[in-house]
């Protein structure tokens, strides 16, 4: 069981047992000694329990106010407690400025997962309308070169390296002026170093001085509990660690080492890496983690992943109204338009389509939806975006492929063309699109 499902149940399991006892002073204090087995079973600092201790010992004599319990207390203490721990209760969220060019500069020990955690950082600023690229910079590791590459070219993000070469300030001093002009956010992926290896730790100091990077931010395997201490302060000693990300955080039983010893040093958890996959990368609230572990209901959350997907789907339609979309985005941005309503009349709604685009063409854009979906994904990625090489030739191949008639391919194009003309012209009367 990963250290996240083994630590929630063993809290909700100590909890749901106070819950059912009687509150008095002997079930309060078996609570807490529960709650320091779990703790220092995930590997918490020793300190950072004795206090969270001594603050629920406190609460037993405390008197509650009226309607409540002493149970009431310990668990509002334990909760708080645990945001504390954690980070508290202020969301810390990467700085990063998009008009202009932000240099991050991944540092850690071998191991510790940052070449993963470059790419995985990179996917989620890319999702974020952010233009990443992606700098090898660790010429001791071999394959690291390697692996990034791949990395940057699965998540179709820019990429510089120099296989051959051992100089890692001049690598990311040349990818910074190779990525520069098309990128706003650089990330740099270092060397693996460990405190003690002096060189590499002195090597890390002269490329910062050099980059002058924007942020400096250490990648953490959760997998090292406590040991994440001494890591984190001679790193901080080197070159001042603004933030960190902690790796692993799925699979290991040492997790709440690895994040209390980071909270320890004073420099801020970002992200947390929960599995293996590009996408298993979150920001890391206190807050929410804490509802999490506690099964209180993680609904910040859920409300943040449905304001992405809101800003998403509302940077598509925006682009859609500027006339700059693709004959598969033309689809799926009326399928975007159609759970708000029929199509025909959401549209007439808007001045100037009413006579703009006929009733015909919206119900025949409704009804041969699917036919058009069958059709697209017979084209090539070139046809998609760019139809006017769509020819006799190239239209009769994709009707085969799609199962449909040449002219339900060139029906689909007369639209595109069509929608794309009419759309560009409201924007010059002046005329946008609702949005809600």
């Amino acid at each position: 069981m990963s250290f996240l499902k083994d630590f929630s149940k063993s809290l909700k399991d100590a909890i749901n047992k106070l819950k059912g006892s009687t509150g008095d002073e002997a079930a309060l204090k078996e609570f807490i000694r529960d709650i320091q087995r779990i703790l220092l079973r995930a590997d918490v600092n020793v300190n950072i329990v004795l206090e969270l201790s001594n603050k629920l010992q406190a609460k037993i004599k405390e008197d509650p106010p009226a309607g409540f319990t002493r149970k009431d207390l310990i668990l509002k203490e334990l909760y708080d407690s645990l945001i504390d721990i954690l980070g508290g209760r202020n969301k810390h969220r990467l700085e990063l400025n998009p008009s202009s060019l932000n240099i991050i500069m991944l540092v850690g020990i071998q191991g510790s997962g940052k070449t993963t955690t470059a790419a995985k950082l990179a996917y989620y600023l890319k999702k974020r309308n952010y233009r990443v690229g992606l700098i090898s910079a660790d010429t001791y590791r071999l394959g690291a070169y390697y692996q990034l590459m791949q990395l940057a070219q699965k998540i179709e993000v820019p990429f510089y390296g120099e296989a051959e070469s051992k100089d890692s300030i001049m690598i990311a001093m040349n990818g910074i002026k190779a990525l520069s002009g098309s990128c706003n956010v650089l990330i740099i992926d270092t060397a693996g170093r460990h405190r003690n290896e002096a060189s590499l730790i002195e090597e890390m100091k002269e490329m910062a001085a050099k980059i002058n990077p924007t942020h400096v931010i250490l990648v953490i395997d959760a997998t090292i509990g406590q040991a994440a201490y001494n890591q984190a302060k001679a790193f901080n000693e080197a070159t001042k660690i603004g933030s960190i990300i902690i790796t692993k955080l799925d699979g290991s039983a040492k997790g709440g080492g690895a994040i209390s010893a980071a909270k320890a040093t004073g420099a801020k958890i970002l992200f947390i890496g929960i599995g293996e996959k590009i996408e298993e990368f979150e920001e890391f609230d206190p807050v929410s983690f804490t509802n999490q572990l506690l099964g209180l209901g993680d609904i910040d959350l859920l409300s943040r992943k449905i304001e992405e997907a809101r800003v998403e789907q509302k940077i598509r339609a925006e682009k859609f109204m500027r006339g700059e979309f693709n004959l598969k985005e033309l689809v799926d941005q009326i399928k975007e338009f159609r759970k708000m309503g029929p199509l025909s009349k959401l549209l007439n709604l808007i001045p100037g389509f009413s006579f703009e685009l006929p009733d015909e063409a919206m119900k025949e854009a409704e009804k041969n939806l699917d036919k058009w979906e069958a059709i697209i994904n017979s084209m090539t990625k070139k046809e998609i975006t760019d139809p006017k090489i769509i020819d006799r030739s190239r239209a009769r191949r994709i009707a085969r492929g799609a199962g449909v008639d040449v002219k339900d391919v060139e029906r689909l194009i007369d639209s595109y063309n069509m929608m794309k003309r009419n759309v560009k012209r409201l924007k010059r009367f002046g005329i946008n699109v609702p949005y809600r």
